[in-house]
């Protein structure tokens, strides 16, 4: 697998200004025919304006697994988390369910 990748966005989910994207290309190893960084960037445009609990804490980190996002009549779950002061999102993993 490749490293993380990153691409710029301009969202605010759960009241913070988020810039950037940075996705992990854990879901090339089981869904690459059905996921691509687009489909994930489109999934995280999605997230906008919205505001979520995470489902887990970890130091500086809180984890979200969100579902489903409809996308293009697809519904997908979306695992990413947020950084404490920091201005981007992190995709673990994504996949269509």
């Amino acid at each position: 697998m490749d490293e993380r990748r990153a691409y710029p966005i301009s969202i605010t989910v759960n009241g913070r200004s988020i810039h950037k994207v940075v996705i992990d290309p854990h879901y090339e190893a089981k869904h690459k025919e059905s996921m691509s960084d687009q489909i994930i960037l489109e999934l995280v445009g999605l997230l906008d304006g919205k505001t979520f609990l995470p489902e887990d804490e970890d130091d500086n980190f809180q984890y979200f697994k969100t579902e489903p996002l409809i996308l293009h009549d697809l519904s997908y779950r979306l695992v990413w988390l947020l950084e404490a002061d920091e201005i981007y999102i992190g995709v673990v993993n994504a996949f269509r369910r």
